[in-house]
């Protein structure tokens, strides 16, 4: 059975990840460290020799919502992860997106490209990063289903939760009630995961 790799970037993603396991299942969750170096580098270490070569990948964690009317709490699910490496079209969307909004009833579940950076975004560069047709920014996603590719043809997906918004800024008063809201959702994502990992291994008619 194809294992599953979530990757992410920060231990409170980690820890989110792993206490909210809902259902068994063949998947590892890697922290990798922030930023799209460090990304890089865990996922060619462990898709490599010894490691999962075969594993599907998500990308998971937190990110910056960049449309307005974005809140904390709310799903991002690309269609595609850019950066200034390229474009990585992402695999399933539609299952994920279905199986989220089962999951997660009344919260907004967002699609559209996922884009990448090396720094935290923040004011007019948001803004810029909007107008390119990016829905959400963060550092790994992007280097972490590019990174997955080049070490052989695999399904890839990046889900976020969104923890900062452009009316909803991390250096605002609210930002722990923000946090804590996009915690518990990233809590509860991995049985949506299951089900695009277990939809991935159904025969094609």
């Amino acid at each position: 059975m194809t294992p599953l790799l979530v990757a992410c970037a920060l231990g409170i993603e980690q820890m989110a990840l792993r206490s909210g396991r809902g259902a068994p299942g063949p998947v590892r969750v890697l922290r990798t460290g922030m930023g799209p170096r460090a990304a890089e580098a865990a996922v060619a270490r462990l898709l490599g020799p010894g490691g999962v070569p075969d594993a599907a990948v998500i990308a998971s964690g937190f990110c910056a919502g960049l449309a307005p009317g974005m809140h904390p709490g709310d799903l991002v699910v690309a269609e595609e992860t850019r950066d200034a490496d390229g474009t990585t079209p992402c695999t399933g969307t539609g299952v994920l997106v279905a199986a989220l909004t089962r999951a997660f009833p009344g919260r907004r579940v967002h699609t559209g490209p996922l884009t990448g950076s090396d720094h935290v975004v923040r004011g007019p560069e948001r803004a810029a990063l909007r107008a390119s047709g990016a829905i959400a920014v963060d550092m790994e996603s992007a280097a972490t289903l590019r990174t997955a590719l080049c070490h052989g043809p695999r399904p890839v997906a990046a889900v976020r939760v969104v923890v900062d918004a452009p009316e909803h800024e991390l250096v605002r008063i609210g930002t722990v009630r923000g946090g804590i809201s996009a915690f518990r959702v990233l809590r509860a994502v991995l049985p949506a995961f299951y089900e695009w990992h277990r939809s991935l291994l159904l025969p094609r008619r």
